[in-house]
Order: structure tokens, then C-alpha cells, then sequence
């Protein structure tokens, strides 16, 4: 959002504060109102991302019943907007219960402009944030919009995707540690298919005992084994003409391993105590967290079959990997587990993104998932915190944000590296960081370098 777009809305009914807010917030674009009806009529007119309110309007600017009227209407007409309420210094039984309500944050006067401009720039932060989430879900399109992500080996990941689901017999392998995905990726294979409108089966290698998985994955005939009543359709049988899952296949049998390899080869199965080959038409998409050339090497995984099967090799970057995502996930998950369970309207404190940015998550998205579901249940106000998320609170450290800064570490980091490549030469510095030696001599003054580094 560029300094242009950072409108924000000042309601206050004092003239001489509202000439001092002005000019304390120059940097944004300061709308005024000051009762409750010029107030919405702005609100509408300029949809403020940012509002700071005193809850003491006329015509009772010595109660709170008018600001206390204005905020839920305010929210009610733009729930995304944040709302900092601006209160007497012993009025925190009414700031509370605003917050309560479903404001951003609340502020005690007389104000300090310094930080209030730092809480301003928060709700500005978190506005911008939820407004991408919300761009992402629509560019991502239905098939592929259970993946949230601005990192740029997962949006390679979602390329790929699209790429080969229109190869409608290439089988693909899906890598990643659990709780990264692959079921959603691997269904974005189907729903991108030419094979969409046909049965998308899933089967858990892992989670059906050794003995039952042939019968689940091949079918069986009526008395093939005790308890074989009737003749039963496998899993590959049942996905004729579309897309079987197989997960977690590196917990498949050795075995079952060479069947399936059969079937990869010749296209035909035969059910258990049948002596008929029945053709099936299917993809396949499997899926797993080990490491299969490790398993290959230990002898507790066909070389073979493992070449069927990763015509298509896609690996998923763990969550750690994907700077910013975790958050990003974790406010669209505040979103929808606040409006399933009826919550109103639930956000993260400050705390809580950085305890969230902080945290190594090595259970992946589904860790984090879950996290935020408890959360959003058991949070007390409508602001989940780093407590309820059972996480240490991380240091705000917003600093780290200032490009100013990184730029300049940067700079600094790679004058000192070229220098002491070359042994103090200046001229073969200048040479390698492609500036001028005039322009690097200023560099070196300005960080302290000398050319002895």
C-alpha cells in the first residue's frame, strides 16, 4: 500500500486536537470527522483501512454511549477495517469492552505521537495482510485454493502443478515432510485434469494393516478368504478413468510393491481369488515424507517401482522454508475458524505473530491448522495471543522490516566480503561490486571500512 493509500480516518469532535492529530499523522492521509454521522458518511466515501476514534461524541461527548453506537456500526459496514479507540487515561473498563467488540486496539490520551504512529502502522501492516490473503484465494483459483503462499519455490511448486495435471497418465511423486500438503497438491492434479469429472480415490498405505491393504487396493472375489461375502471392488478398480492417491506409498509392503508395479506396467489388475485381468484406466499420484532412494539403498524399496512412479518428481518446501507463509496461513485460519465456530470477528495480538514467525512449526501447516482451531475456540477476548496458541511470545522486532536498515547491511556486508577477496585492492573491489571507485570509497567512509579488511 503505497504512502498514498494510507488513509486514515480521525473522528474527534475537539477542533484543536483534531489540528494536532493532523499534523501529527502528516505521513498519512488524514480524513476528520467528527460526530457519528459525518463519520459514516466518510467511511463510506473513502473505506479507510485505519480509523482512530474518541469514544466521547456529540451529542453526549461526556459518555460513551454514541462512540460505543458508531464503532459497531462502523464494523458492521467494514469488518476489515481496524479501529483504534482512543480513551481516558483511567477508562480501561470501556476500553475493554471496545476491543471486546472487535476493535484493532485501544489507546490512552493524552497520546504519545511517536508510538500511536507505531500502533497505526500495525493496523496498517495487518489491513494490508488480510487483503493479500484475500487476493491470493482468488488468483490461486478453485482448484488449487487450499495453497496460501507468497513464497516463490511454493508458488513454483503450484506452477508445476498446473503444468502436468494436463499430462492425464503421467504419474507424479509428491516429497515433503507431513503436514506440507501433498493431498491438496495431489487433488490439484485431478481438479486441473482432464479426469476431473471422474472419482478422485485416496488410500493411506500407512494407516491399513499389511494384511487388508492388498484387498483394499485390488479388490477381492465372493470366497476368496473367510469373511469375503460378496465380490468387492478395490481402490485402483474403484478409480477407473481418474486419479488414485496413494499416500505415504514408502510405508507400502515389498510384496504388494511388486504387484503394484505390475499394474503400473500392464494397466490390468486382478482382484483376489479371481483369475481375470481387468483393464483400468487411472492416474497416479503418490505421496510420501521419507526419502525413497535411501529406502531404495536399504533394500526396503523397489528401484523399479520407484521409477513408475516419479515420472514427475514435485519436492514441497516445509513451512520453516517459506518466509512470511506461516503467518499469512495463520491469519486465514483466524478467519475461518472464528466464523465456524461463531466467534465474530478474531485477530492475532502482536505477540502472537511474532511468536508465530518465530516458531520453527515442524509439523507444517497442518501443525499450525490445528494450532490456530484450538486457539480460536479457547481465546477468551477476540484477540488470540501467543498464550492461547501455546507458543513463547517472539520479540515485535520490526526493525528488521526497515528496508533502510537491510540495505544497508547488505552494502555493508558485501563491501567487506570483496575486500577481502581481493587483498585491500580498491580498484578490483570496485571492479567486482560494480561501482566506481570514487563511489566505493564513499561507502567504505560511510560504514567505517578500511582498505586494510
Amino acid at each position: 500500500m503505497s504512502e498514498k493509500q494510507r488513509t486514515l480516518m480521525v473522528v474527534e469532535d475537539d477542533p484543536a486536537l483534531q489540528k494536532q492529530m493532523r499534523w501529527a499523522f502528516g505521513d498519512f492521509e488524514t480524513v476528520l470527522a467528527s460526530d457519528r454521522e459525518s463519520a459514516i458518511a466518510q467511511l463510506r466515501r473513502h473505506e479507510p483501512p485505519v480509523v482512530t476514534m474518541d469514544l466521547g461524541l456529540p451529542p453526549d461527548p461526556d459518555g460513551v454511549t454514541e462512540g460505543f453506537a458508531l464503532l459497531q456500526e462502523m464494523l458492521a459496514l467494514a469488518p476489515d477495517t481496524k479501529v483504534i479507540v482512543l480513551t481516558g487515561q483511567h477508562d480501561r473498563e470501556n476500553a475493554v469492552r471496545a476491543v471486546g467488540m472487535g476493535a484493532y486496539d485501544f489507546y490512552a490520551k493524552p497520546f504519545e505521537p511517536e508510538l500511536l504512529t507505531l500502533t497505526i502502522d500495525r493496523a496498517f501492516r495487518l489491513f494490508d495482510l488480510q487483503r493479500e490473503n484475500q487476493r491470493l484465494k482468488t488468483e490461486s483459483g478453485s482448484p488449487l485454493d487450499g495453497v496460501l503462499t507468497r513464497d516463490a519455490g511454493m508458488l513454483k511448486v503450484c506452477r508445476t502443478v498446473e503444468k502436468v495435471a494436463s499430462a492425464n497418465n503421467v504419474t507424479v511423486a509428491l516429497l515433503g515432510e507431513s503436514g506440507t500438503g501433498k493431498e491438496v497438491l495431489a487433488r490439484g492434479v485431478h481438479s486441473l485434469s482432464n479426469r476431473s469429472s471422474a472419482p478422485f480415490v485416496a488410500i493411506n498405505c500407512a494407516a491399513i494393516p499389511d494384511t487388508l491393504l492388498e484387498a483394499e487396493l485390488f479388490g477381492y472375489e465372493k470366497g476368496a478368504f473367510t469373511g469375503a461375502v460378496k465380490q468387492t471392488l478395490g481402490k485402483i478398480e474403484t478409480a477407473d478413468t481418474g486419479t488414485l492417491f496413494l499416500d505415504e506409498i514408502g510405508d507400502l509392503p515389498m510384496p504388494l510393491q511388486a504387484k503394484l508395479l505390475r499394474f503400473l506396467q500392464e494397466r490390468v489388475i486382478e482382484r483376489i481369488g479371481g483369475r481375470k485381468e481387468i483393464p483400468v484406466d487411472v492416474r497416479v499420484v503418490c505421496a510420501t515424507h521419507q526419502n525413497l532412494p535411501r529406502l531404495i539403498e536399504s533394500g526396503q524399496f523397489r528401484e523399479d517401482l520407484y521409477y513408475r512412479l516419479a515420472e514427475i518428481v514435485i519436492e514441497i518446501p516445509p513451512l520453516r522454508d517459506r518466509p512470511g507463509d506461516a503467518v499469512l496461513l495463520a491469519h486465514a485460519f483466524v478467519q475461518k475458524f472464528s466464523e465456524e465456530n461463531g466467534r465474530g470477528s478474531m485477530r492475532l495480538s502482536d505477540d502472537a505473530v511474532s511468536a508465530i514467525e518465530a516458531h520453527r512449526w515442524p509439523g507444517n501447516v497442518r501443525e499450525l491448522e490445528n494450532s490456530l482451531k484450538r486457539a480460536v475456540i479457547m481465546a477468551d477476548g477476540n484477540r488470540i495471543t501467543a498464550d492461547d496458541l501455546g507458543l513463547e511470545s517472539g520479540e515485535d522486532n520490526l526493525g528488521a522490516l526497515n528496508l533502510r536498515q537491510v540495505r544497508e547491511a547488505a552494502e555493508s556486508t558485501a563491501i567487506a566480503a570483496a575486500m577481502s577477496r581481493v587483498n585491500g585492492n580498491v580498484a578490483r573491489a570496485a571492479e567486482v561490486l560494480g561501482i566506481s571507485r570514487p563511489t566505493l570509497y564513499d561507502l567504505m567512509n560511510r560504514y567505517g571500512i578500511k582498505k586494510e579488511v
